[in-house]
């Protein structure tokens, strides 16, 4: 998320990307944990979260019934995923978050709620996204407000970047939908320019689309906005077979 502090990415990180070819979608750093927060992982972790597994995902068997999933990578502290997954009950949601403090923040939410269509993987996304979901079975992509590693140098540690892109793509059914949204307007534009440039999917708009309204307005946002900061959304879409 967008407001959190960066931090620079370690050396041995850039080391490992340019070994392996595959840039973390996050990048370790210190961040504090509530006591609430850590007493909701340690009760509640076993309920409401998955280990990562080289494993596809069984739907049925995860949420405990068929139906719709929306991956959404990077939920922050969990606000706005524990929002649309109040107002849309009949999708389940996969959230993906490498942080203690935001899977902490998350599952008490879960609790306070009583929601029962959320759950949470705590594991880097782009190895979740490669090793545990179908291609051709997500209803929805949610990437909102990631890290916009606003320095030029940095860009390359992105999220969404082509290869990355490419695989989500491959993992949304035709006729599923990929929402982003940034408040970095230079991030929008690469983003704008990655997605437009992948073959899977097409955009639903001549370029940025409205808020939908199942996309909440964070706090974080309004403050954002009444201090004429731009937000951006993208909406693309899978292309039919």
């Amino acid at each position: 998320m967008s407001d959190t502090p960066n931090s620079p990415a370690s050396d041995s990180a850039d080391t490992e990307a340019l070994r392996t070819g595959h840039i973390r979608s996050f990048v370790h750093r210190r961040s504090h944990i509530t006591p609430s927060q850590q007493a909701a992982i340690d009760v509640l972790m076993p309920k409401w979260s998955l280990p990562y597994k080289n494993t596809l995902l069984n739907v049925e068997q995860t949420f405990g019934r068929p139906g719709p999933v929306i991956l959404e990578i990077g939920f922050g502290m969990g606000e706005t995923t524990a929002k649309i997954a109040a107002a849309r009950p009949d999708d389940n949601f996969l959230g993906v978050e490498v942080f203690n403090a935001g899977v902490g923040a998350l599952l008490k939410r879960i609790d306070e709620n009583g929601l029962q269509n959320i759950r949470i993987i705590q594991h880097d996304a782009v190895e979740v996204v490669r090793d545990m979901i179908a291609p051709d079975s997500l209803a929805g992509v949610h990437v909102y407000f990631p890290d916009p590693w606003p320095k030029k140098r940095h860009h390359k540690r992105r999220l969404l970047q082509p290869p990355f892109v490419q695989l989500l793509a491959s993992r949304i059914a035709p006729g599923g939908y990929f929402h982003c949204a940034t408040d970095w307007e230079n991030y929008a534009e690469q983003m704008l320019e990655v997605l437009s440039g992948e073959p899977l999917l097409q955009n639903t708009c001549t370029d940025y689309a409205p808020r939908p309204d199942y996309r909440p307005q964070t706090k974080f946002e309004t403050r954002g906005l009444r201090l004429g900061h731009g937000v951006w959304d993208l909406i693309f879409t899978r292309k039919p077979s």
